[in-house]
């Protein structure tokens, strides 16, 4: 007691013991009782309220409400008659405070975001924290996730976790851990916002800020979307479909694999690797050959907390053109903490990259346009392999959220993506959200450059003036690629033959600017673009003209590593390798290495068991134009 009176004054000392009194039961603390007792915090304590608890740290057991309501109403009135006789009341207050029943029974404890709660107190234990939480968003938040948990628990999706961010303030304002904390099944009190989790998709807009911010890619440039096998790893697309060439703009919104794993092969697995541990991903800690191409397709974990925390860099840059970045705050009047390691961001890139998310199409999956939100959102998707981790990330100026839905024990679902479950919990969070404006344009970050309408790619001499339309575009971007798929050629006059002048004759001889893909795309770009014409085959009269480019490998790569592998009867599987060419109605004629193997027409597929070791395998159509490609079959066990 000395010691005490010596090292506090009294306030400090009543301070604690009303903290620390027992209340009755398991309660301890004027503030826990308030919320047991009456079901509302302490500073709003009615008198004879307070007096009630003022006098149950004497004789805690009396607080029951089954017995012992006499004795403790008594002891209240002796108490609040006191406060009285003291003036300390009136006579008013006194009056209705000795008629004021006790509680008949008691209020469950509150449990507002107990993940948050239980981090804060690990963080300060015993430290009176005021969070940045907003108490009503919150409440309605934890509807939201509980409503969408009780549709996903159907089909075995147990968990689900979203965070709200106030991006002006910079201030977390709804944290969901996840859902059902209090029960004792499906991992309701994991953390997810705080666990590594597999990203699926979500990487894939820095990849595309980073290669526009160093002038590597323009917004709308052609990208080839075929199917790969790049030494045995052979992504495919969600929906299993090839577009042959794609807009990158689109490929981001519709999150298709196979272009931006072309796009990592061209900007580098190293570069991005680095690139995504400067802007905040800390659980990417394995070397980058550990990743490999996987790294754009979710082969790397990260924290929910983290991937809202980079969206919300990308839209903050936009809003103060380029300002440093700070972590988010979950405590008021927290001093700010400027990330480390802060890479040097473009806003013209980053808000770029937003407008591309702002399209909402995915038609690989639903249809979007029936989602009941009508603001402008820049929003991505994700979803791992095996279903097991579904994201959803969407930014305005002034709000994030960010939602992750799965089972917490990494347990994978058929139908578990992030357009089909969190997605939708994404938008119904938005829609108590205030609306908001949009980004303004950074214009003094961009530059105007023509670009042709069909490749994207900076207007070519050939490009036709119908076709090219002005566009902004990072300052970088001004000094991009100019487009090459737009070529001079010379046809009859009828367009149905390429002709040369010496060759043209009767049919006539006119130049014209042609959109040509390579054949490989082309295949599966007149799938989709009906519109596209392929270049007419050469007139007879030019029969010994050499098309140097009418037919493409669509499988294996140039010096492919091919691995086999054995069946279960024990023998070793075939090999289907295919050709595209422009004429569907060429004959092609197949040798391996220096024997002839077999003949196709139409669909040009052919399937062989090479021996191990290097092999060259050449294709020649009936009018003599032939392609050759290596590659090396290891045979395993």
């Amino acid at each position: 007691a000395t010691r005490l009176e010596l090292s506090y004054s009294k306030n400090e000392i009543l301070a604690m013991y009303a903290s620390h009194a027992p209340m009755g039961g398991n309660v301890v603390g004027i503030d826990a009782a308030a919320w047991r007792y009456f079901g509302h915090d302490a500073s709003n304590l009615s008198w004879a309220e307070a007096a009630t608890l003022a006098v149950l740290p004497n004789s805690p057991s009396l607080m029951h409400f089954g017995r012992n309501r006499d004795g403790l109403t008594t002891k209240r009135n002796k108490l609040l008659k006191h406060l009285f006789e003291k003036q300390i009341i009136d006579k008013l207050d006194y009056e209705l405070s000795i008629v004021e029943p006790l509680p008949v029974n008691p209020y469950p404890l509150p449990q507002i975001a107990p993940h948050l709660v239980t981090q804060l107190y690990q963080r300060s234990p015993g430290s009176n924290i005021q969070s940045t939480i907003d108490k009503h968003l919150q409440l309605q938040s934890e509807d939201i996730l509980e409503r969408w948990n009780k549709d996903f628990a159907q089909n075995g999706v147990n968990n689900i976790s979203a965070l709200i961010v106030d991006l002006k303030a910079n201030e977390i304002i709804s944290y969901n851990g996840n859902v059902n904390f209090n029960s004792n099944v499906n991992g309701g009190q994991v953390d997810i916002i705080q666990s590594t989790r597999s990203t699926g998709s979500v990487l894939k807009p820095f990849l595309y800020s980073a290669m526009l911010q160093e002038g590597l890619l323009l917004p709308r440039e052609i990208v080839p979307d075929v199917p790969i096998n790049i030494n045995g790893f052979a992504p495919k697309n969600f929906s299993l479909n090839y577009d042959g060439a794609v807009h990158v703009d689109e490929a981001l919104a519709r999150s298709l694999n196979i272009p931006f794993v072309v796009l990592l092969r061209r900007y580098g697995i190293e570069k991005l690797y680095e690139h995504l541990k400067d802007i905040g991903f800390t659980t990417i800690n394995q070397p980058s050959g550990y990743y490999g191409l996987s790294l754009i397709l979710g082969g790397v974990e990260a924290k929910l907390i983290e991937v809202a925390q980079a969206y919300a860099d990308m839209a903050n840059i936009v809003s103060d053109n380029g300002m440093q970045q700070y972590s988010f705050k979950m405590i008021k009047d927290e001093v700010q903490i400027k990330k480390n390691n802060q890479p040097e961001l473009d806003a013209a890139a980053a808000w770029l990259t937003l407008e591309a998310l702002t399209n909402v199409n995915r038609p690989e999956e639903l249809d979007w346009n029936m989602v009941p939100s009508m603001r402008k959102v820049a929003w991505k998707t994700g979803t791992s392999n095996g279903f097991r981790d579904a994201w959803s990330v969407g930014v305005t100026p002034d709000y994030l959220v960010a939602v992750w839905t799965g089972n917490a024990n990494g347990e994978g679902r058929a139908g578990l993506t992030g357009a089909r479950t969190s997605a939708h919990v994404m938008f119904d969070l938005f829609n108590i959200l205030p609306n908001t404006g949009w980004f303004d344009v950074p214009y003094q970050r961009l530059s105007e450059v023509k670009v042709c309408r069909n490749s994207g790619l900076l207007a070519g001499m050939h490009c036709p003036e119908s076709s090219v339309d002005t566009v902004l575009v990072p300052i970088k971007g001004s000094r991009a690629n100019v487009c090459d798929y737009h070529k001079l050629i010379h046809t009859s006059l009828d367009d149905l033959y390429q002709v040369y002048e010496e060759c043209s004759e009767s049919r006539g001889i006119h130049s014209k600017a042609w959109f040509v893909l390579p054949p490989t795309w082309e295949w599966y770009y007149k799938q989709h673009n009906p519109e596209y014409k392929s270049l007419p085959p050469f007139s007879p009269e030019c029969s010994d003209a050499t098309s140097n480019n009418v037919m493409q490998f669509i499988y294996p790569y140039p010096n492919s590593v091919i691995k086999m592998t054995k069946q279960i009867d024990g023998k070793y599987g075939a090999i289907v390798f295919e050709v595209a060419h422009r004429d569907s109605s060429s004959k092609l004629f197949w040798h391996l290495d220096a024997d002839y193997i077999g003949k196709t027409t139409n669909i040009h597929q052919i399937s062989i068991s090479p021996a191990v070791g290097e092999h060259v395998l050449t294709v020649v159509d009936d009018s003599g134009n032939s392609i050759s490609t290596k590659f090396i079959i290891d045979k395993s066990s």
